[in-house]
Formats: C-alpha cells, sequence, structure tokens
C-alpha cells in the first residue's frame, strides 16, 4: 500500500473542517504568597509543644521551604535563607552536644539572631540551655515536636504548601460530575446556576455557584466556594437555595481537584464549533493548563445531559479512547473495501 502524504488529512478531516488548537489564558506571573498563622494556632495544627514564644503572636510564613541549619552552627552563614522555618533535628543535636558551653552559647546566640520565623527541634529532643536562653533575649518562637526529622519535614512541606499556595477567585461554577471536576465558565445570566441545579438532581455534587476559589498546589488545581456563600445558590426568579439543606448532604462537596473546564456562550451562527472532537483547546489557569471545552447554549439544549457527555467523553479521552479515531477507523476500512 503506497504511504500516505504528510500533509493529506485523514477521512474525517475531509468531511468537517475544525478549528486549531487554541491556548485560552488565566494566568500570571506566580509568586508565593506569604501568611501568619497565630503560634497557638500553628502548634494545634502540626502537633507542636510551644517551648517558648515571647511576645510573639503570630508566625509569618513567606517561603514553603525549610532550613536544617548545621552549617550555621558550624559559623557558616554567607548563603543561609533566614526567612525559612528552621529545623534542627538529631545530627543537628549531635554536633551541638559535644560542642564545649562557650561554643555552644556562642553559635545558639548568633543563631538565634537571625531573623527567623521559628524555631522546631524534632524527635522530642530538649532544648539545651544555651538554645532556650537565646531563645528568650531575641524573642524566637521555639517549638519541639515528637516526631522524627524526616515524617515531620513531610508534613510541614503539605502544610506549608497548601498555605501559601497561589489562588484566585473567579466567577464560575464548579461541579464533582462522574468523580471529574467540571469548571464552568461563561457569562452572567448565560444559565451556568440553572445547569448545575439540573445536575444536582440528576444525582452530581455542587462544590462551588457563582463564585469558586482556585489554588494552586504543584501541578493540581483545586477549587472551593467561599465560606459565607457555601452550598448557596441563586436561582433568578427564585432567589437563593440552600443546596444542602433542600437535596442533602450528599449534594454537595466542600472542594474538587479541577480536571475539565467548560465554557458556556450564546449560540453564534458565524462560529464553527467542534463537531468532531479533533481540536484540541486548553485553558490556563494559574499557569497550570486544562483541556477547554466550548459548548454553545441555545433554546431547546438540554445542557445538563450535554456536560454529562463532556464528562464521560473527557474520562474515554484520557484512558485513549476516541470517538473520532473511531469512525475515522471505520471510514478508512470501508474505502479499503470498496
Amino acid at each position: 500500500m503506497p504511504k500516505k502524504n504528510k500533509n493529506e488529512k485523514n477521512e474525517l478531516e475531509k468531511r468537517c473542517e475544525t478549528r486549531s488548537e487554541h491556548r485560552y489564558d488565566l494566568s500570571e506571573d506566580l509568586e508565593e504568597t506569604v501568611a501568619d498563622v497565630g503560634v497557638d494556632e500553628f502548634a494545634e495544627r502540626m502537633g507542636l509543644t510551644l517551648l517558648y514564644g515571647g511576645n510573639n503572636k503570630t508566625v509569618h510564613f513567606c517561603t514553603y521551604n525549610i532550613s536544617r541549619p548545621g552549617l550555621q552552627l558550624a559559623g557558616y552563614y554567607k548563603h543561609f535563607s533566614a526567612e525559612r522555618v528552621q529545623i534542627i533535628g538529631e545530627m543537628e543535636w549531635a554536633y551541638l552536644d559535644q560542642m564545649t558551653h562557650e561554643a555552644r552559647k556562642t553559635a545558639c546566640e548568633i543563631f538565634m539572631k537571625q531573623p527567623i520565623p521559628c524555631l522546631i527541634l524534632t524527635a522530642t529532643q530538649p532544648p539545651c540551655d544555651e538554645l532556650l536562653a537565646a531563645a528568650k533575649k531575641f524573642d524566637r518562637v521555639l517549638y519541639s515536636s515528637r516526631l522524627r526529622t524526616t515524617p515531620f519535614v513531610n508534613k510541614l512541606s503539605l502544610y506549608l504548601n497548601e498555605l501559601l499556595a497561589p489562588s484566585l477567585t473567579m466567577h464560575a461554577v464548579l461541579m464533582d460530575i462522574y468523580g471529574l471536576g467540571m469548571l464552568v465558565m461563561g457569562e452572567s445570566g448565560i444559565g451556568k446556576s440553572e445547569t448545575a441545579l439540573s445536575l444536582i438532581e440528576r444525582g452530581h455534587r455542587l462544590v462551588a455557584d457563582d463564585a469558586v476559589t482556585v489554588t494552586r498546589i504543584g501541578e493540581r488545581l483545586d477549587g472551593k466556594c467561599p465560606d459565607v456563600i457555601r452550598h448557596f445558590m441563586e436561582v433568578r426568579g427564585i432567589g437563593l437555595i440552600d443546596v444542602k439543606a433542600m437535596y442533602g448532604a450528599g449534594a454537595v462537596q466542600e472542594s474538587k481537584t479541577i480536571d475539565m473546564i467548560v465554557r458556556l456562550e450564546d449560540w453564534n451562527n458565524i462560529t464553527e464549533y467542534d463537531r468532531l472532537g479533533t481540536h484540541k483547546e486548553m485553558f490556563s489557569l494559574l499557569g497550570v493548563e486544562k483541556p477547554l471545552y466550548v459548548i454553545p447554549v441555545k433554546p431547546g439544549r438540554n445542557m445538563a445531559v450535554i456536560l454529562e457527555a463532556a464528562a464521560r467523553t473527557h474520562r474515554l479521552k484520557e484512558l485513549g479512547f476516541s470517538a473520532a479515531e473511531e469512525l475515522n477507523e471505520r471510514l478508512k476500512e470501508k474505502n479499503k473495501q470498496q
């Protein structure tokens, strides 16, 4: 059989023109955020014992990086990142323990003089007198943890990544459909809430209506509803409804990872909408790209059923199945037989 020309379109592409790949962007230069957490609140959240808090009411976090100051206790401060949470584990403690009293006092005072957010001792190590005295002298927050160093660092890293994750609040609806997080966007009045209500009646779950807070954690996008409007939905002509009170706890969900994005728009006879599913559109949100499905809205279209179909289609594509490619194979097989 002769080889296909590289520029030759497949059978499906000959039958219908599709739009080229598009990328919609809603991202900015990402920077780590900052947060102030109460001294006691941080201790409770991380299972810590507060050894000294002094006049500090909060702990200031500005980076999710963590430091183990072994070199600093030895006197090397050239590349020291004082803004990081500092952790002294068994190795650092063993180094301090072998010092003389005067050398240990000097090392602790030089270290505690740095503007660190807090110092945490792991493996339930009691602070030496010199370290505790230095913490009091320079008014630094000092904690201890019962966990060994490695598991505690893992726990703290997860906490700081969530606490300092970049986020934004956008006008949209977030639904859990067949286990997929679907972010539904569109102009006000396009029918997002009404479609979400129909989906709830069909057994799917609401995460957020009207306002969705999106947080980037690594390469994952998590969405949730602002606390003040959680479980509420606005339906024009009726007003506000409490979805949880009306449909039960199984109709709502606190948060959901966003897997796909749908944009509803008014039907335009001039626009070439995708009819085969062969083109690929992406939406960049906080620097993470997610598949985008643009769905036109007009009277007579059952949007709830269409969004269900979009979720099922997306799931099949993730599993490697494409209806367009399947049909193309059938057409090629038919042409061979002719």
